[in-house]
């Protein structure tokens, strides 16, 4: 089984990083615009394309519009457990 959760949470940071905001804690709850991590849309077509590079597909590219962090794990969690 993937490590998910460890995975998207290492690439929010690195996203975050690049895009000078790496003070911004990262949690499940955390919101993906707004006052969480505060994504534009630039960016968020980039985490995006970096969840497509890492894992063959995306919420983004499935027509999902996660709020959180966490709603992006369980769209990969969930898959899993549906293809197990």
């Amino acid at each position: 089984m993937t490590d998910y959760q460890g995975s998207i949470l290492a690439i929010v940071t690195s996203l975050l990083e690049r895009s000078d905001k790496g003070d911004v804690a990262v949690a499940l709850d955390t919101a993906i615009h707004g006052d969480g991590l505060g994504l534009d849309s630039l960016e968020t077509a980039e985490l995006s394309a970096m969840l497509e590079d890492e894992f063959g597909n995306d919420p983004f590219g499935a027509g999902l519009m996660p709020e959180t962090v966490g709603e992006i794990v369980d769209f990969y969690t969930e898959g899993e457990s549906v293809s197990a």
